[in-house]
């Protein structure tokens, strides 16, 4: 088995969405429990970070410049790096439990973002979309915690997962009007080893899969069959990304935090993996707003 190598020893509490910036050739991602976004430059090796007072489940890159983030308390645009957070809106401001959780934009530039229900006493998370007139709509509502949103390059099947139930989704999509519809189980993942995280696709279709407490990623076909998998060197890698000048290189990010007698097979909790594949990932898409 292949296996992704570190490229930034982050020693992050809950590193997650990884984005990468075609204009500046730069990896954003999050530290969800730090409160943090960051920046790093893969030629360089410089990390920096933005300090904020909440968690950010995920964030987009806008269209006109700056990033829309998903946070606890809600929407918020940033309209660029280290300025003043602007408050959109809160779909979930009477749920005390939840927060943002994992998200993507589609080729319309709409949000989708999921949310995190903690307790898992009952499916208390939720899906929405945000458009770019900053109008909510509620996708799905019988979720533990959202994650692996995605799209196939023919923006025809829309992708997300449940991680708590093992489960990865697919739903016919509707490009124009943003609705999600015949959901099915596109892939259930056996109890014990991993279960599924964030998610990309790249341009054959496939989908990557990040499988937390699984120490890989998966690759599966259209059809929902593994065909490859990658090893990462942390036991609970959290979501892949693609970047690099050719988009074939592929960024993971793991959670820390984990028990000493997991360090020797799993040297590197909460790091930035790399690793070139053979396939190019889809650039993301931004937010129309």
């Amino acid at each position: 088995m292949l296996q992704a190598k570190l490229a930034l020893d982050a020693q992050a509490n809950l590193g997650e969405c990884p984005r990468w910036n075609e204009q500046e050739q730069k990896l954003y991602w999050i530290d969800i429990n730090k409160f943090q976004l960051n920046r790093f430059d893969p030629q360089t090796g410089e990390n920096e970070f933005l300090q904020f007072e909440e968690e950010i489940g995920c964030y987009a890159f806008r269209e006109g410049g700056g990033f829309l983030l998903a946070m606890r308390t809600g929407y918020y645009l940033l309209d660029a790096w280290n300025t003043e957070l602007r408050f959109i809106s809160d779909p979930e401001a009477d749920l005390d439990k939840t927060r943002f959780n994992d998200g993507r934009c589609d080729a319309r530039g709409r949000l989708f973002a999921g949310s995190y229900y903690p307790p898992k006493d009952y499916d208390g998370a939720n899906l929405w979309s945000l458009d770019g007139d900053h109008k909510v709509a509620l996708v799905a509502d019988d979720l533990l915690t959202t994650n692996g949103i995605a799209w196939s390059p023919d923006n025809k099947v829309f992708y997300y997962s449940d991680t708590p139930k093992h489960l990865i989704y697919r739903c016919d999509y509707d490009l124009e009007t943003g609705l999600a519809s015949n959901r099915s189980v596109f892939c259930e993942f056996p109890k014990g080893n991993g279960r599924p995280d964030g998610a990309s696709v790249d341009v054959e279709g496939y989908y990557w899969s990040a499988l937390y407490e699984g120490g890989r990623v998966v690759r599966i076909s259209p059809e929902g069959e593994i065909v490859q998998e990658i090893a990462v060197p942390a036991r609970c890698p959290t979501m892949v990304s693609f970047g690099g000048k050719d988009m074939k290189t592929l960024y993971i990010t793991s959670a820390g935090g984990r028990p000493e007698d997991e360090l020797e097979e799993f040297p590197h909790p909460g790091g930035v993996f790399a690793i070139d594949v053979d396939v190019a990932g889809l650039p993301e898409n931004k937010f129309k707003g």
